[in-house]
């Protein structure tokens, strides 16, 4: 009895020194990678270009009415804007924020990494999916907790094991923002809980959209309607629905995040796939943001058909 438990043990001390050496190359790989995404931005901020209304959007049909206070609609494809309304003022993003955390997570981790849960991690409060200190999870279930449920202490977990501090892995949020377009962003957590300073823009989170659906990780994860999240240790599960009520609604829906604080108000970024057109809408402070989305994701598929139209025929 007592050599078994001497074996076990054993083990256990493997494992755990397994982990701090995995943890010890991530935070180097993460040292890395943010030395490399910081030059990315400069290049991009050198060679990159104001954004432009498609200005035959305007003509292909008519605009959508909207309650939200701000919003865009992108072409997945070129980036272009097909409809914008205030898209350029700052506001609060609320659990949208939690795209970029997971692209981050998804381009810097491994998805059958062993996450050990902090007790920083298991205190964040509002919306979890209910870690504990000490509770070990593969990344991957963490990063169906952050995105289907919306749990802001998965999302704090996720940085701490990528990056070491989820100070350090906001930091890398913000170079990572600068070098996909969005410019206007400064982001100061992992999950959208309200700050002054944490803001962003209707089109900033659009750009951070179209780049996060490129990788078919994200895109299968944001698509999935539910989920059974399962623990390593202790050995449990938990039912996971996502909150984007379009994945229901919508036939075009292929994600992504809903938002929710009292200063963001409902915000959701939506995106569709029809055909060969690649729409994302994003709605802030809405009234009304299922309705709002699927307005701006209709209005998109329109103006894309219209053009395709068009195109093919030219002479009408």
């Amino acid at each position: 009895m007592k050599s078994r438990q001497q074996s076990g043990m054993k083990q256990r001390r493997f494992i755990i020194k397994n982990e701090q050496q995995n943890s010890l190359k991530n935070r180097q790989q993460f040292s890395m990678l943010k030395r490399l995404i910081a030059c990315l931005a400069v290049v991009f901020l050198l060679f990159s270009y104001p954004p432009v209304l498609d200005s035959s959007a305007a003509f292909a049909t008519s605009l959508p009415a909207i309650s939200a206070a701000a919003a865009v609609v992108l072409d997945g494809e070129t980036g272009a804007i097909l409809y914008e309304h205030d898209a350029f003022s700052l506001r609060a993003p609320a659990s949208t924020t939690k795209i970029l955390t997971a692209l981050l997570a998804i381009e810097c981790g491994q998805f059958d990494d062993t996450v050990a849960v902090s007790k920083k991690a298991a205190q964040v409060g509002e919306a979890t999916v209910y870690l504990c200190p000490n509770d070990r999870l593969l990344l991957r279930e963490l990063l169906y907790g952050a995105l289907l449920q919306s749990g802001n202490d998965a999302c704090v977990a996720i940085a701490e094991h990528i990056a070491g501090s989820e100070e350090e892995f906001v930091a890398l949020m913000n170079l990572k923002a600068r070098a996909i377009g969005a410019y206007q962003s400064y982001f100061c957590n992992t999950n959208g809980l309200p700050h002054p300073q944490h803001l962003t823009t209707a089109y900033d989170l659009a750009q951070i959209t179209r780049h996060a659906l490129h990788n078919p990780v994200f895109g299968q994860i944001v698509r999935t309607r539910t989920h059974v999240m399962r623990w390593m240790e202790p050995t449990k599960s938990r039912y996971l629905k996502n909150t984007n009520q379009l994945l229901w609604s919508y036939p075009y829906a292929t994600g992504v995040k809903t938002g929710t604080t009292v200063q963001a108000g409902k915000c959701l970024v939506a995106s569709a796939q029809y055909g060969p057109h690649e729409i994302i809408a994003v709605v802030l402070h809405s009234a009304n943001r299922f309705g709002d989305a699927q307005k701006l994701l209709d209005y998109g598929i329109r103006v894309k058909e219209t053009q395709r139209n068009a195109k093919a025929n030219p002479n009408g």
